[in-house]
C-alpha cells in the first residue's frame, strides 16, 4: 500500500467554508493525505445534544432545526454542486426532525446516538465537495460501514479486528484513485443502529482508521500551533514542544491537556504510527510531533490541569490488618461503571479521584454510591477540585523533585499527592480556585 497519512479535522476545522479551504489546501499540499477524518462543524454538536434531550418544546426544536440549517448552507452556497447538496441537506434535517421528535416525547439512547450523528454527515458531505472544487478527486464514505461497534450507545466500544478486516476490503482498494473523507465519532452495532464512541471520539476514529490501514502517520488538525508546555490561556510564557513520546503525550493527554484524547494515542502506540497536532488555521507554524522516541527527554516537559474532580475518602478501622476490603470498595465502584484516576492510601483509609467529565449534568458520584459504601465505611466526598500533574521524564528518580515542585506553592492547600506509579508524573490536588494561580506559579519555575 502507498505512503497515507490518515487526516483529521476537528470541528473549528471545519466551522465554515473558509475554514474547510483551508484544509483542503492542507490535504492538496500533501499527496499523502489519503483518508479525511471529520469532526461536526462547530456548535452543530451543541445543538444536537439539545435534540437528543426529552421534552424540547416543538417550537425549541424547529429554532435548533433553522440554525443547524444555516450553517450547512452557509457553506453549501458556495459551492458549484449546492442544488444538489442543499436537496441532501434538507433530506438530512427531515430525517432528524423525525427522531428528534420521537426523542422529545421518550428519551432513547439509541435514539440519541442517531441524533448526534447528523453533525458529522453534514460536514463530511459538504467537504467532500470542498474537496472536490479544489481539484482533488474526493469521495465520502459512510464510516459506519466499516466501524463495527457494540451496542453501549453514547459511549460504544469498536471491534478492532473487525474494523481491520472491513478496512482491508472496503476502504483500502478506494485510495489510489481518489481521497476519501469520512466522519469520526461514529459507528454501527450489530443490529445496523448508530453508535458514538464518546469523548474524543473523533481522534480516536481517526487513529483506529489509520491502525487498521497501516498508515505511515495520523494527523490531527485543530485550532492550536501543536501542544503547549501548558495551557497559553491560563500563561502567555506556555511555548509549544516540538516533539514528545508517545508516554509523556499519554499521560497529558490523561491529565487534563485538552488538544488530544488519552484514547487517540492508544492506537498509534500500538502500530507505532507517528502522530502529528497542528493548526488548520497556520499549518506553516509546524506543530507537535508524538511518536516512540525523542531527541530530547527533560525532567520537566508540561504541566498538565484536569478540571471537576472529586475527592472521595473512605475510612474504616475494619482495614487495619484486614483483607478484602478494598475489593468490597471497588466492587460497588464497578457496579456504577466508575473509574478511579489517583488513589492514596493509609492504614485505614484511602482516598481516591474521579473526573467529572465536561459538561455532565450531575455528579459521577452521586447518593446511590455514597450509600452503598456507606454499608461498609465512613464516607466523605469534596467537590469543587482540579488536578494539577507534572509530566516529565524519570520523574520518579528526580532528586529533589519535591523542592522544586512545592516550595513555590507552600502556600496553597494541597489536598492529596500522587507520585511513583508512573515515571512520568507528578499529580496532586488543589481547590479549583486557587488552580490557575497554582499552575502559573510552577510554570513560571519549572520552564523559567
Amino acid at each position: 500500500m502507498p505512503n497515507i497519512t490518515v487526516a483529521k479535522f476537528g470541528g473549528t476545522s471545519v466551522a465554515d467554508f473558509d475554514a474547510m479551504q483551508r484544509c483542503a489546501q492542507i490535504i492538496k499540499s500533501d499527496a499523502s493525505n489519503r483518508v479525511i477524518v471529520v469532526s461536526a462543524s462547530a456548535g452543530v454538536t451543541n445543538h444536537l445534544v439539545r435534540l437528543g434531550q426529552q421534552s424540547v418544546p416543538a417550537d425549541e426544536q424547529n429554532e435548533i432545526l433553522a440554525s443547524i440549517a444555516e450553517i450547512q448552507t452557509n457553506i453549501s452556497q458556495h459551492l458549484e454542486n449546492k442544488v444538489a447538496l442543499d436537496v441532501t441537506i434538507h433530506e438530512f434535517l427531515d430525517q432528524l426532525a423525525t427522531v428528534a421528535h420521537c426523542q422529545s416525547e421518550q428519551y432513547n439512547a439509541k435514539n440519541a446516538d442517531e441524533i448526534l450523528s447528523f453533525g458529522e454527515k453534514f460536514s463530511s458531505l459538504l467537504f467532500t465537495e470542498v474537496l472536490n472544487n479544489v481539484g482533488l478527486k474526493a469521495g465520502c464514505f459512510d464510516v459506519r460501514q466499516v466501524m463495527k461497534t457494540n451496542s453501549l450507545y453514547g459511549k460504544a466500544v469498536v471491534d478492532i479486528e473487525q474494523l481491520k478486516v472491513n478496512a482491508i476490503e472496503q476502504l483500502a482498494p478506494k485510495l489510489d484513485s481518489e481521497v476519501i473523507v469520512t466522519q469520526g465519532f461514529i459507528g454501527q452495532d450489530g443490529l445496523g443502529h448508530t453508535t458514538t464512541l464518546g469523548r474524543g471520539g473523533s481522534d480516536y476514529s481517526a487513529a483506529l482508521l489509520a491502525e487498521a490501514l497501516d498508515a505511515n502517520n495520523l494527523s490531527i488538525w485543530t485550532d492550536v500551533v501543536g501542544i503547549f508546555t501548558t495551557d497559553p490561556r491560563i500563561t502567555d510564557q506556555a511555548r509549544a514542544i516540538n516533539e514528545i513520546s508517545f508516554g509523556e503525550a499519554a499521560e497529558m493527554a490523561t491529565f487534563g491537556a485538552k488538544i488530544l484524547h488519552p484514547a487517540t494515542l492508544i492506537p498509534a502506540m500500538r502500530h507505532n504510527i507517528p502522530v502529528f497536532v497542528g493548526s488548520s488555521k497556520e499549518p506553516e507554524k509546524g506543530g507537535t510531533r508524538i511518536q516512540q522516541t525523542v531527541a530530547s527527554n527533560p525532567t520537566y516537559r508540561s504541566i498538565a490541569l484536569r478540571r471537576e474532580q472529586t475527592l472521595v475518602t473512605v475510612k474504616s478501622p475494619a482495614m487495619l490488618h484486614a483483607s478484602g476490603f478494598l475489593a468490597k470498595v471497588f466492587s460497588i465502584l464497578a457496579k456504577h461503571e466508575l473509574s478511579v484516576d489517583l488513589i492514596t492510601t493509609s492504614e485505614i483509609s484511602v482516598a481516591l479521584t474521579f473526573d467529572n467529565p465536561t459538561g455532565s449534568t450531575q455528579s459521577l458520584i452521586n447518593s446511590s454510591v455514597v450509600s452503598e459504601l456507606e454499608q461498609l465505611c465512613e464516607v466523605s466526598v469534596e467537590h469543587g477540585l482540579s488536578l494539577v500533574a507534572v509530566i516529565g521524564n524519570n520523574l520518579h528518580a528526580t532528586k529533589g523533585l519535591g523542592r522544586s515542585v512545592f516550595d513555590k506553592i507552600n502556600d496553597f492547600n494541597i489536598r492529596m499527592i500522587c507520585h511513583g506509579a508512573s515515571p512520568n508524573n507528578l499529580c496532586f490536588l488543589v481547590p479549583e480556585n486557587d488552580a490557575n494561580t497554582v499552575v502559573e506559579q510552577l510554570h513560571n519555575t519549572l520552564f523559567a
